[in-house]
């Protein structure tokens, strides 16, 4: 994996914390189905990211080819949020 994509991972999902914590802060009141609707995003991406990791697998990938097929949904969710959140 590419150390600059790794980083600005990081960095993305540091910062999508840090948005989302401050979006809650100011809206107490809807911090429960925004909670809520944070753990079906992590979880949908962690199971595509299990199902290509696992198809990856079965072809006979490599070590970092099945890393990278795993850690792709999550990356492109993290990408996505960071861009939403930093347009508002």
């Amino acid at each position: 994996m590419n150390p600059f994509a790794t980083a600005t991972f990081a960095w993305q999902t540091g910062m999508v914390f840090a948005l989302r914590s401050m979006e809650i802060w100011v809206r107490p009141e809807q911090a429960h189905s925004l909670l809520a609707d944070y753990v079906v995003e992590k979880q949908k991406a962690f199971t595509a990211g299990a199902m290509a990791a696992g198809q990856a697998m079965m072809a006979g990938a490599d070590g970092m080819a099945v890393m990278k097929a795993a850690m792709l949904p999550a990356q492109r969710r993290v990408h996505a949020n960071a861009r939403k959140l930093m347009a508002k």
